[in-house]
């Protein structure tokens, strides 16, 4: 009988903690936009803790001076983007609310058209090769303002995301000790001093990770602008700043960047001739873009995450290609983070076996 109660009483504390795990994730998708503040924030924060301890240590300021002036310099990055970037969106927008759409589409039929010539030359048929011609009669560009009109209302509600995240980071900066003080007061005093030596070293390891991912970035950026201006393409700066942003996506990004900066570079030439102009533009620029992801992933990012993060490439290459087979792209982004935080986690609380050792041995 007293089995009978203990699986019963079992069964229903089973259930009440489903229903408390489902209503906690039901209201986190329901606050999911103060969710992505804070993780934004913590992101933020963990940049932002090496400029403060250098102002701290090398320039002897006070603490809420270093984390004053870590968050101007915050703003004006983020100033800096906008003055450079949102004028040449709004400009785009603003042109494609009065695009002709017909010329367009008929441009871009006439461009069909010249790649069919070329290749019947050479005896192929664009229609028997890809069956382009049933799929160019139905090319329709009236949606391309309304997308870009909706793209321009999207970044105009971005303001109180980005007043939230700063509002937060700055509390982060400021309080860290105060916030470390009260979350030890909530530890388990036999699993204390673990907890907070795995705490500091992912807080040590991350920061320089999401510090190498933006001296990365910024790399890519560097050198994808060169290339561009190298063949002279018109908007180099706003396709270098997209192409670097896409490289946040591991392995995958960089492809789908490359795409894009070619068919930008087509697009942005679509009034000159196909052959001459458009094709040698395109090759030129992709050979520059395969160049400039060769140096990346054979130069930068062996040295940077490598350094950062204290794992080898093939280890990080092969956790970010399960990440990507099991959640996808978002997986494939976060795969290094939550890697780095697990690896810590291991060597502080399962220090003797050996898998572990040989992965962490460099932390």
């Amino acid at each position: 009988m007293s089995t009978a109660k203990e699986i019963s009483g079992g069964i229903v504390k089973a259930v009440i903690t489903l229903v408390v795990i489902a209503g906690l994730l039901f209201l986190l998708y329901q606050v999911k936009a103060i969710f992505i503040y804070f993780v934004c924030a913590l992101i933020l924060s963990l940049i932002g803790a090496p400029i403060i301890r250098f102002f701290v240590k090398k320039l002897h300021f006070k603490k809420i001076l270093a984390v004053l002036v870590t968050m101007v310099l915050f703003i004006l990055i983020m100033l800096g983007f906008v003055f450079m970037f949102v004028p040449l969106f709004t400009t785009q927008a603003q042109n494609l609310s009065v695009l002709n759409t017909a010329q367009l589409q008929e441009d871009v039929n006439h461009l069909i058209q010249q790649v069919d010539g070329i290749l019947a030359v050479r005896d192929l048929s664009l229609e028997k090769l890809l069956n382009l011609s049933d799929i160019s009669s139905k090319l329709n560009f009236d949606f391309i303002p309304n997308v870009f009109n909706s793209i321009i209302g999207t970044i105009s509600g971005l303001g109180i995301g980005i007043a939230s995240t700063f509002f937060i980071t700055f509390f982060f900066l400021k309080d860290q000790a105060i916030f470390q003080y009260h979350f030890k007061k909530v530890l388990p005093e036999k699993q204390e001093e673990r907890i907070l030596a795995s705490l500091d070293k992912i807080n040590n390891l991350l920061s320089r990770y999401f510090v190498g991912l933006v001296l990365q970035l910024f790399i890519v950026f560097i050198l994808t602008l060169v290339v561009l201006l190298i063949f002279g393409v018109k908007g180099a700066l706003m396709i270098a700043f997209l192409c670097a942003i896409l490289n946040i996506i591991p392995y995958i990004g960089p492809l789908i960047a490359n795409l894009l900066g070619v068919i930008l570079t087509m697009l942005s030439y679509i009034s000159e001739d196909f052959s001459s102009v458009i094709i040698p533009k395109a090759l030129s620029v992709m050979v520059g873009f395969f160049i400039v992801q060769f140096i990346d992933n054979n130069i930068n990012q062996p040295l940077i995450f490598s350094n950062s993060i204290k794992s080898h490439p093939l280890e990080i290459f092969i956790v970010i290609l399960a990440s990507g087979m099991l959640t996808g792209v978002f997986g494939m982004i976060l795969a290094i983070p939550l890697y780095t935080c697990l690896k810590v986690i291991g060597k502080e609380f399962f220090p003797h076996v050996k898998l572990i050792q040989l992965l962490t041995k460099d932390i």
